[in-house]
């Protein structure tokens, strides 16, 4: 397992990852900062669990939004199996519980992050 060393808003946390798997690690956690910077210029004093919690939001939002640009169905419209619509339905439902574990793991780390 190797280590590396992300600053996010100013702030170094410590992170885990597979060996080799380092150079993704920085560029995401780079990508994170700038969006995390971006916002807390924009909406100001916020707690770092909020303002980490907004940045995430904020790409996810991004990435749904390109996932349905490219015709990747969503989940989670109410279409009703049988309907032509139900395989979508379904994918969109389940895309919209990783989203929704996604979102929990988050907030355990944040809560994480400013207990420490």
């Amino acid at each position: 397992m190797a280590q590396v060393a992300l600053d996010i808003n100013g702030r170094r946390y410590e992170m885990a990852c597979d060996d080799g798997e380092e150079p993704r690690l920085r560029r995401v956690g780079h990508f994170v900062d700038q969006r995390a910077r971006a916002l807390a210029r924009q909406v100001g004093p916020v707690g770092e669990t909020r303002l980490l919690l907004m940045a995430c939001l904020m790409i996810s939002d991004e990435l749904l939004e390109v996932t349905e640009d490219a015709g990747v169905p969503a989940r989670g419209n109410g279409a009703v199996p049988g309907d032509g619509a139900g395989a979508e339905a379904a994918e969109q439902e389940q895309a919209a519980e990783v989203l929704e574990g996604v979102a929990e793991r988050l907030e355990r780390i944040a809560a994480r992050l400013e207990a420490s």
